[in-house]
Formats: C-alpha cells, sequence, structure tokens
C-alpha cells in the first residue's frame, strides 16, 4: 500500500501561499495592514505554479512511461521574488535506454516553454510602457532572444526612453522561460545535461568542464550567480551515470527532440537576468 503524499501536498500548499504573498506584493499590496488581499497575487501564483507543474508532471509521467521509479514532485517555497526555488522529482531507479533519457530530460523542458510562451504573450497584452523615470529603481530582467521577439510582437518597439513594466502573468512566463533555460544548460544532470549524454555520451564531460569555465567568466563579469550556480553543479558532479543499454540507437525522433531543446536553451538563454536600474 503507498503511503499518503503528505510532505508533496504540503510543500505544493506552502508553495502556493509563497506565491500568492509574493504576487500580491509585486502589486502593492500591504498584506501586513490587508493581509485579504493576498488574493491580489492569484494572477501570478497560478501562472507559475501551473509552468512549474507542467514542467515536472512531464518528467514524472514520461518516467512513468519508460519504467523508471521516479517520486511525484517537490516544491520548493522561498521567500525570494519568484517565491519559490522551483520545484523537482527524484529518480529511484536506472534510467536504461538513451531513448528513455532524451524522453524524460526533454519532456519537462519543452512542456514548461509551451505554457511559458502562453503566458508571457498574455502577460505582455496585459503589461504597459513607462517611462524610465518610474522606472528608477526597479529591478530590471534581463531579455531573452525569444521575450525581446515576443514584447516587440505585442507591444511594438519600445521607446529608448522607456520600459516595459510587465504584469503579474508575463512576469510568471518570464520566470518560466528563465527556469525553462536554467534548466536545459547541457552540464551534469540538468535536464539539458540528459539531453547531451544521450546525444554525445561521454564527450557529454567535456562539455559540462567547459560550460563550467564559460559560467565563470559569465559570473566574473555579467551577473554574480552564474558563479554560484557553477560551484553548485561542480558541488553536485558533472559526470553523467551510464545508461544500461546504450548500443539501443537514437531514433529520428529522439535527435530531433534532443536538438530542439538545444535551439529553445539558445532562444530563452539571458546573460543576465537582473539588474537593478
Amino acid at each position: 500500500m503507498k503511503k499518503f503524499p503528505f510532505l508533496h501536498i504540503s510543500l505544493f500548499v506552502l508553495t502556493i501561499l509563497s506565491t500568492l504573498l509574493v504576487g500580491a506584493v509585486q502589486t502593492g499590496a500591504d498584506l501586513i495592514k490587508e493581509p485579504l488581499k493576498i488574493y491580489k497575487g492569484i494572477p501570478f501564483s497560478l501562472t507559475l505554479m501551473i509552468i512549474l507543474l507542467s514542467h515536472e508532471l512531464s518528467h514524472y509521467f514520461s518516467s512513468r512511461k519508460h519504467g523508471v521509479e521516479a517520486t511525484l514532485p517537490y516544491f520548493i517555497p522561498a521567500p525570494t521574488i519568484f517565491g519559490t526555488f522551483g520545484a523537482f522529482i527524484k529518480m529511484k531507479s536506472p534510467i536504461v535506454t538513451r531513448k528513455a533519457l532524451i524522453d524524460i530530460g526533454a519532456s519537462g523542458p519543452i512542456a514548461g516553454f509551451i505554457i511559458s510562451v502562453i503566458a508571457a504573450i498574455i502577460g505582455l497584452n496585459m503589461s504597459e510602457i513607462v517611462s524610465s523615470a518610474q522606472a528608477k529603481g526597479a529591478l530590471n530582467l534581463g531579455d531573452s532572444l525569444l521575450f525581446s521577439l515576443l514584447a516587440k510582437i505585442v507591444l511594438g518597439v519600445t521607446p529608448s526612453d522607456s520600459d516595459i513594466l510587465l504584469s503579474p502573468v508575463a512576469f510568471a512566463g518570464w520566470i518560466g522561460l528563465f527556469v525553462t533555460s536554467m534548466n536545459l544548460i547541457p552540464v551534469g544532470q540538468l535536464d539539458g545535461g540528459h539531453i547531451a549524454y544521450a546525444l554525445f555520451g561521454e564527450k557529454h564531460t567535456r562539455l559540462s568542464f567547459m560550460l563550467i569555465f564559460v559560467m565563470i567568466l559569465f559570473g566574473l563579469f555579467l551577473w554574480e550567480g552564474w558563479f554560484v550556480w557553477a560551484v553548485l553543479l561542480l558541488i553536485l558532479g558533472l559526470k553523467h551515470p551510464p545508461v544500461i543499454y546504450w548500443e539501443v540507437p537514437l531514433d529520428s525522433k529522439r535527435k530531433f527532440i534532443g536538438w530542439l531543446a538545444l535551439v529553445i536553451f539558445i532562444l530563452t538563454f539571458i546573460p543576465t537576468p537582473f539588474q537593478l536600474l
């Protein structure tokens, strides 16, 4: 008899609460004086939770499809500008083939990417263009190639003395795309690392070390977070566990999915994600 997933549900509820709090504060609500105004955080919280849930459940069901035992998602509530440190699942049995590795590794980022793009488009339609003076002192979010393109399509070209004030839904979409790019970095045992190992085999380790070096450089010159991320990945380990039946080849569909994930990574990558105006 399976145990009731009390921890998973508790973390999920706490993450809903933490993202509700962050979303409400973003709207200017003073929750100390008027705690009932937490409902104003619903657009941000709901959008972000759907993105994270679609990502993790895609991993989960893809693992089940390939006979890999995996846990339900663990959500991580956190008092950050996102309200969460994301979510993850734990695989409790080895991955047998490279096909399974591609399917499991790519399913989450692709599902999250699709929902994030939809959220970004809807949210940008709810956003507004403000003068740079109004945005002074605010946190400036970096643009990926894709988000910049979507902003131009939805809002037009932003004047040089103006900035886009993202709606809560658009901000959640931005976070979803940012999380997608971070997960798709082809290093270690990140989703991108799974995909890179399935495509390139042992060359994956050399690629991981090269990208760690690049992240350290980015951390020195662009955004300090890259340095922290590089150190964390080194601690977690860059070598990928072998699949059991390596000799089973990848079909053209899996190769396409693997290269599609790489394209998504390039489109969503942000060299300097955060900067104070």
